[in-house]
C-alpha cells in the first residue's frame, strides 16, 4: 500500500505557510518520517493564522486550524540554526536525512553553511528542494512573494471573475491558496523522481520550483488557448472556455451546475428540456458552434432553468446521464453519503490538544492506516534547544 511506500525515507522539514509543508505532508502520508524545524519563539507563521484554532482551556495549548490542515504526520523540532549549538543540529540531521525541503529566501541559508552547495558534503545523496516566490536565478530572484501575488502574476486572476459589465465584475482569486497547493503536489512529485533517480545514481541532487513558474504552468488549457490564438482569455464568470453549456444555472429553487462536455451530453439534455429542435440549431449543433453563439445560448438557458426545481432537474439529467453537479457548502460536502463512503473525513489524536479532524489524502486507499494510526500535527516547542517529540 502506498502509506508505507516512504518507509525508511528521513525528511528534514525547514519549510513554512503552505507549499513547503503540503509537499512534506504529503510524503509523510506515503510514510516517510518527516521532522519539521521551526524557530523555537516563532514557529511556522500559519500558527497564528486563525481564528479557528484547536484549543486546550486548562493547558493554554492551542493550534490553528491552517496549520494543522498541512502539518500532520510531522515530527517537532525546535532550534534556532543561527547559533552554533543550533546549527550543529541541524547539520546532524541533514547528514541522516534523504530529503530536505525549504523555502527561505534565495541566498537565506547560505548565511548559516546550509545552502545546497555547503551541505552536499555532508550528505551526497541528500535530496534538495528549495521553494521560492521567482526561483534561485533571474531578475526577481530575491524578492519574497505569497499565493495572492502569483494567482495575480501568474495570469489566474485574469480570467477568473465575473466579465465586465455584470454585478460585481473583475478579478478574483481562488478560494484557496491553489498555487501554494499546486507547487506543494509539482515538489511533492521532483522529490518521488529524485529518489526513483538516486536508486540507480546513488547521489542527490537540487530540486529549484518557483511559485511564478507553478503559476504560468497552472493556466493549462487557458495558457495554450493564448499562444495558439493570440488572444488574451477574458473573465467569464462560472462558464468554461472551451466547453458549452458549463457553468452555473440559477433554478426554482436554487443553483446547479451543469456540464456538458460533448455534443452526445447536449442532445441528451436538450430532450430531457424538451427542446430537441436545439440539438439540430444550426448555432448549437456542435460545442464549438455553441462557444461561438455562447451569449444567446446562455440566455435562454436563464429562461429555462427556473421552470424547475434543482431535485426536479437533477433527477431528469441522472435518469437521461446528463452531467451536472450541486454547489455544496462544507458542511454539506462532510455529510455527503459518497464522502464518507470514502472516508475523505479522519480524526487523528493529539496528546493535549485531543481530536484532530483531517482530510485523508486522495493518493491513499480508504482502509490505510497510515492516518488513523499516525502523527497529530505537533505542538512549537519552547525550548531553544533541539527537542523532538
Amino acid at each position: 500500500m502506498l502509506d508505507s511506500a516512504l518507509a525508511g525515507i528521513k525528511v528534514l522539514d525547514l519549510s513554512r505557510i503552505l507549499a513547503g509543508p503540503w509537499c512534506t505532508q504529503n510524503l509523510a502520508d506515503l510514510g516517510a518520517e518527516v521532522i519539521k524545524v521551526e524557530h523555537p519563539r516563532q514557529g511556522d507563521d500559519t500558527r497564528q493564522w486563525g481564528p479557528p484554532y484547536l484549543e486546550n482551556a486548562r493547558s493554554g495549548e492551542r493550534m490553528s486550524a491552517y496549520f494543522s490542515c498541512c502539518n500532520r504526520g510531522k515530527q517537532s523540532v525546535s532550534t534556532d540554526f543561527s547559533t552554533p549549538e543550533g546549527l550543529n543540529a541541524v547539520q546532524e540531521l541533514i547528514r541522516n536525512s534523504d530529503v530536505l525541503v525549504e523555502n527561505y529566501k534565495t541566498g537565506t541559508l547560505a548565511k548559516y553553511g546550509l545552502d545546497y552547495k555547503s551541505v552536499q558534503a555532508l550528505n551526497p545523496r541528500l535530496v534538495y528542494v528549495s521553494i521560492t516566490g521567482y526561483g534561485q536565478t533571474g531578475p526577481m530572484a530575491d524578492k519574497p512573494g505569497y499565493d495572492y501575488v502569483f494567482q495575480g502574476m501568474g495570469g489566474l486572476m485574469s480570467y477568473t471573475g465575473q466579465p465586465d459589465g455584470q454585478p460585481g465584475a473583475g478579478p478574483v482569486r481562488t478560494g484557496v491558496a491553489v498555487v501554494d497547493l499546486t507547487t506543494g503536489m509539482y515538489a511533492t512529485s521532483a522529490v518521488l523522481a529524485a529518489l526513483f533517480q538516486r536508486h540507480s545514481t546513488g547521489v542527490g541532487q537540487y530540486i529549484d520550483i518557483a511559485l511564478l513558474d507553478v503559476a504560468v504552468a497552472l493556466n493549462a488549457n487557458q495558457g495554450a488557448n493564448y499562444l495558439i490564438s493570440g488572444k488574451n482569455p477574458e473573465r467569464s464568470g462560472n462558464a468554461h472556455p472551451n466547453c458549452a453549456p458549463y457553468e452555473v444555472f440559477c433554478c426554482a429553487d436554487g443553483h446547479l451546475i451543469l456540464a456538458i462536455g460533448n455534443d452526445g451530453q447536449f442532445q441528451r439534455f436538450c430532450t430531457v428540456a424538451g427542446k430537441e429542435e436545439w440539438a439540430d440549431d444550426p448555432r448549437f449543433s456542435t460545442n464549438a458552434l455553441r462557444i461561438v453563439n455562447l451569449p444567446v445560448l446562455r440566455d435562454l438557458l436563464r429562461e429555462l432553468f427556473p421552470a424547475r426545481t434543482r431535485q426536479e432537474w437533477s433527477n431528469d439529467f441522472d435518469r437521461a446521464g446528463v452531467p451536472w453537479g450541486p454547489i455544496h457548502t462544507l458542511e454539506e460536502v462532510f455529510a455527503h453519503p459518497q464522502v464518507q463512503h470514502r472516508r475523505m473525513l479522519q480524526v487523528l489524536q493529539h496528546p493535549q490538544l485531543g481530536p484532530v479532524p483531517t482530510v485523508r489524502n486522495p493518493m491513499l486507499s480508504q482502509s490505510s492506516s497510515n492516518l488513523a494510526q499516525g502523527l497529530a500535527p505537533p505542538l512549537l516547542q519552547g525550548s531553544a534547544t533541539l527537542c523532538v517529540t
